[in-house]
């Protein structure tokens, strides 16, 4: 069969095609590696996909979506790709709606929203509305239990596609460059903070409730379409086509982030969903990023609410003009920082860690622009506290590496897409 799956992968055929047994894969290192393990579809059945409508059918498997399976991507996947084969955009989704009549409803401060400021009002926020949902119903695609997609080759890629792992558990996503959607009908927000903000509802991946996930050797980025060449809204400033790349929420649970790339982004990583949902994350929302690279992030890498959270051999690069911070700590969370590098421009210290109503972080080796870190002085200034609770040796198994330039040149000749099966 092994035989039969290489013969259609060369032939380029159009179609899905399952096949028996999946090749193996290397076990991940901190949370994910916990209680159960995060094995994915390892010995189901493999796909090999190359559109978006094969991807939606591997990942329905025939009916029996939580079956063990290994869907491996090949080429280009765009969540906007219509039935045809042609790609959806904005009028696509919604006729006749423009930006510019949606925004002149807010007035020329974008204080408040009228149905009445102009004849066009109502029709616009009807057609927003509208067009928002069927976007969503295109560009969404949801990842089931007991899987691994993973791009196959060094090209593999998701544009515009809005993935989430809802409920699942067990799953796998490896080896994929994903470039976040741009929401055609992002929403102005006139109270969310002093002007106003522009919010948009889609990320590159959601996890929501999900457990034992293992996201790895992966890309994130806003790609083709950065947010400062979007056009311009409310006090001259772009307009917010994105949200997030990676948001982790709910109750999820036992998750590791490694050895991956977070690109040219404003609000990268949420862990928590928000301050009043202890009900459902208190307890859970255990999390390790392992060896990641940030480049050009903002913000939220990570920012996190009630989780146990291990930052561990982290390179975090970037302009300090265009950088807010790095670790957020936000309300009863848990994290362990260790032995990261952060090189920012002629920054200061503070970027490295950030409060946002937390209690608790502790820092063990970083390094700040080539010194040493003393990210628990910036910390303590904060008001935070360094006894966080609990140490990643007493539940996991792992080997931080112990200098600045190992950490570094490992992080940036190994993190993202095209180099899965290489090993520290």
């Amino acid at each position: 069969m092994r035989r039969v799956a290489a013969l259609l992968v060369c032939v380029g055929l159009l179609w899905a095609a399952p096949v028996a047994s999946a090749a193996p894969v290397r076990e991940p290192v901190g949370w994910a590696a916990t209680g159960t393990g995060t094995t994915g579809g390892a010995g189901g059945t493999t796909w090999t996909v190359r559109t978006r409508a094969e991807l939606k059918e591997a990942l329905g498997n025939r009916g029996d979506p939580v079956a063990p399976k290994v869907i491996r991507v090949v080429g280009d996947i765009n969540g906007h790709e219509a039935a045809d084969g042609s790609l959806l955009g904005e009028q696509d989704y919604a006729p006749g709606y423009d930006l510019a009549k949606y925004m002149s409803c807010f007035g020329e401060d974008g204080a408040e929203w009228s149905d009445t400021r102009h004849d066009h009002c109502k029709q616009q926020r009807q057609l927003r509305q509208a067009g928002s949902a069927k976007e969503k119903a295109q560009i969404q695609l949801t990842v089931p239990s007991n899987t691994t997609l993973v791009g196959a080759g060094d090209d593999a890629r998701l544009l515009g596609v809005f993935l989430t792992v809802n409920t699942g558990t067990n799953i796998v996503v490896r080896n994929l460059h994903l470039e976040a959607p741009v929401d055609h009908f992002t929403t102005w927000s006139p109270g969310d903070g002093a002007r106003g903000s522009w919010n948009a509802r889609f990320d590159a991946l959601t996890v929501i409730t999900g457990r034992n996930i293992w996201i790895d050797h992966c890309t994130f980025t806003d790609g083709r379409f950065p947010d400062r060449e979007a056009p311009l809204g409310f006090h001259g400033e772009h307009v917010r086509r994105h949200d997030g790349l990676l948001d982790i929420e709910d109750g999820s649970d036992f998750v590791t982030v490694s050895d991956s790339r977070f690109e040219d982004h404003d609000k990268a990583i949420l862990v928590g969903s928000g301050d009043g949902r202890g009900d459902r994350d208190r307890g859970h929302l255990k999390v390790t990023f392992l060896r990641n690279l940030f480049t050009d992030i903002a913000q939220r890498a990570p920012r996190v609410r009630f989780g146990q959270v291990h930052v561990v051999n982290n390179v975090y690069r970037g302009r300090a003009a265009d950088t807010v911070y790095a670790l957020g700590v936000g309300v009863e969370s848990a994290i362990f920082s260790e032995r990261n590098v952060f090189r920012y421009r002629q920054g200061a210290l503070a970027l490295a860690v950030a409060d946002y109503g937390g209690d608790r972080f502790q820092d063990t080796g970083s390094w700040f622009n080539g010194r040493p870190g003393h990210l628990n002085s910036v910390a303590a200034g904060l008001g935070l506290t360094p006894d966080v609770g609990w140490h990643p040796a007493d539940v996991y198994d792992y080997r931080p590496l112990t200098s600045a330039s190992a950490v570094e040149e490992y992080v940036v000749r190994h993190a993202g897409t095209g180099r899965a099966y290489e090993r520290p």
